[in-house]
């Protein structure tokens, strides 16, 4: 059989470059997940904060991190070196982790996300550019699956080793919040050595501020068919943090809560290269439609689950879904943006669905408070729904060759 028939064939062809990226990645998120695994229950229940808290928290974070991408992915494209902002964007993410075991608040915990979230949005789009420059057009799925599957190891590597922490311990949170400290470090070593970037292959770009007008506009249509699904699709997918706090509120136990995201990120890792090989072959659409249909089932179950075996069901399903569908939707970005527009356009992706992620978050948290959990999930898939009567509209001019 050829490489294309069999998707772990192609492999061997992906730039070294995106195999480098892939594990600063998986560094990183094991940093981050080790922290965000616990967080939402070291934040209620030890600090006291609200639902409504919890979301306002990790809503307002990630719009931090959309923000700021749609300015540094600009300013990549203006400059000539992605890795430098990739590497600035690690740094700060690797500075801040020790802010949180030294949190004495609420409001100092926020302040910490914050920062750690600036850290991820001068990082995100360099560094999805840098993996579009480097990499053939025929092997773009295959590639940011990888980067996406090789994040998603360290995202349930992070949880599970929270797990023997806390048990080594005696339950100290704060215990794991310092190991944490050390995957990030060795994150921003393998980026700064391990990372080549490619000889300037972007066209000269006047010299002028990154997000002049004129240059939004050369986007094309298809990108802001990309942008408006994602964006919808972003309402459908609020914070993980509700998942953990669901699986607590049906019987989980506190030191075991890391394994609700240890679950979902091995179903997340292991389905999102296939997927990006198998979109490489011109279809990109059928992934993401049944990636939507899956959320659709993870929120019905977790809006009704009242014990674990429910919630475990929803939160593979989950995991299904966004292996399904955020590889691909980065594939679609530079499948559709001009090659010397790639940080700028994953930045406005990053921005609209940051931003989207945020009145989620905030919708997600009031809702649980106010009505109840089934009430945070059933919106959500909701929302889902409607993503994917707009994917199904819109499949035909989405599935137009790549660029």
């Amino acid at each position: 059989m050829s490489d294309g028939a069999i998707p772990f064939g192609r492999l061997r062809l992906i730039p070294s470059s995106v195999w480098a990226l892939g594990v600063v990645s998986l560094l990183m998120d094991f940093s981050s997940e080790m922290i965000h695994a616990l967080l939402p229950i070291y934040l209620v229940g030890t600090m006291g904060a609200t639902m409504a808290q919890v979301g306002a928290i990790e809503g307002v974070a990630e719009a931090t991190a959309s923000v700021v991408k749609i300015f540094s992915g600009a300013v990549s494209d203006w400059f000539a070196s992605r890795k430098l902002l990739a590497i600035l964007g690690y740094g700060l993410a690797a500075v801040t982790k020790p802010l949180f075991p030294l949190a004495p608040n609420v409001d100092w915990v926020m302040a910490a996300r914050f920062i750690d979230r600036v850290g991820k949005g001068i990082r995100g789009a360099p560094r999805d550019a840098l993996v579009a420059d480097v990499t053939p057009a025929e092997l773009r799925g295959a590639a940011f699956g990888l980067r996406q599957s090789l994040d998603t190891v360290g995202a349930f590597l992070g949880p599970a080793v929270a797990v023997l922490v806390m048990w080594a311990t005696l339950d100290d949170i704060r215990a794991v919040f310092w190991v944490a400290c050390i995957p990030a470090i060795l994150a921003v070593a393998v980026l700064a050595f391990g990372v080549s970037e490619p000889a300037e292959t972007r066209p000269q770009r006047p010299a002028r501020f990154p997000l002049h007008w004129s240059e939004i506009r050369g986007l094309s249509g298809r990108f802001w068919l990309v942008v408006a699904i994602a964006s919808i699709f972003s309402l459908a997918r609020f914070s993980e943090a509700f998942l953990i706090l669901k699986a607590q509120a049906v019987g989980l136990p506190e030191a075991l809560a890391p394994l609700v995201l240890v679950a979902m990120n091995v179903v997340y890792a292991g389905a999102s290269y296939p997927v990006g090989a198998f979109s490489d072959r011109g279809d990109r659409i059928t992934p993401l439609a049944a990636g939507l249909v899956m959320l659709i089932g993870a929120d019905a179950a977790l809006a009704y689950a009242e014990h674990l075996p429910l919630v475990w069901g929803g939160v593979v399903l989950w995991g299904l879904h966004m292996g399904l569908t955020q590889g691909l939707f980065a594939a679609l970005v530079a499948d559709t943006a001009p090659a010397a527009l790639r940080g700028t356009a994953f930045g406005v992706f990053n921005l609209t669905g940051g931003l989207a992620l945020l009145v989620a978050s905030l919708l997600a948290g009031w809702l649980w408070d106010v009505y109840g959990p089934w009430a945070a999930f059933a919106a959500g898939g909701g929302a889902a729904l409607l993503s994917l009567g707009v994917l199904l509209i819109a499949s035909r001019s989405l599935s137009a060759p790549a660029e």
